[in-house]
């Protein structure tokens, strides 16, 4: 069966996102921002857990501009690859744009929702701290984003709240990275919690780097954040 859909008209075209909606919604929507793998089985399980929670929740594919419905196999080098080649397709800005259209469509289709998040991973973990530090949402959790350190420019007076789960031994951040990223939330006002031990994609269910310990902890931390976000 098809997975639930709805489609989102951007500035340069239309696109589908993945929608989850809880049987009991608390009035809070999250944008669920996809790693370099498209919205795959993973991003939707992962949609589906929020709305399990309350939340409604919808995850843009963000791939749509070189192929619509891609989804790729983190496990397969082949996917790998091709997820490779795709993210350097991908423009960060535009990207930010499809995160705020999603989010309108939802808000246009579904009333009563007086909240906002964005939570992201790898590639979209940039995406959802670039959406809170411009203001498009009130939250912004960031797993891992990629990137980050090169856009601090962007955390010198964020308009949402944030909390960026690091990996300690993230080949993708180092520790230098991982230093200035710590030392410019320190003076922003930004949530940053560094997991010791774990690698890039410690929360991915499944994936080679999975630690549940590490994974817990950030999805507490998570989950505390947004639920400050219910009335």
């Amino acid at each position: 069966m098809k997975p639930p859909s709805i489609q989102v008209r951007s500035e340069d075209g239309e696109f589908a996102a993945y929608l989850a909606a809880p049987a009991r919604p608390n009035g809070v929507a999250i944008v669920v921002l996809q790693e370099i793998f498209g919205v795959n089985a993973n991003i939707r399980a992962i949609a589906d857990g929020y709305a399990q929670r309350g939340f409604t929740v919808v995850a843009p594919d963000l791939f749509w501009r070189s192929g619509q419905g891609i989804e790729l196999d983190p496990s397969s080098e082949t996917d790998k690859a091709e997820a490779l080649e795709l993210m350097k397709q991908l423009d960060r800005n535009q990207a930010v744009s499809d995160g705020a259209a999603a989010l309108r469509e939802l808000r246009n289709r579904i009333p009563g929702l007086k909240h906002s998040a964005a939570v992201g991973y790898c590639f979209g973990g940039a995406i959802s701290y670039l959406m809170a530090a411009r203001g498009i949402v009130d939250v912004g959790v960031a797993y891992y984003g990629t990137g980050i350190h090169t856009l601090l420019d962007e955390m010198a007076a964020p308009k949402g709240r944030l909390l960026l789960h690091i990996a300690g031994d993230d080949y993708l951040c180092p520790e230098e990275a991982q230093r200035k990223i710590v030392d410019a939330a320190a003076q922003a006002g930004a949530q940053v919690i560094v997991h010791p031990s774990v690698g890039h994609a410690f929360a991915r269910v499944g994936g080679d780097a999975y630690d549940r310990e590490a994974a817990e902890r950030a999805d507490s931390a998570t989950q505390a954040l947004l639920a400050s976000l219910i009335s």
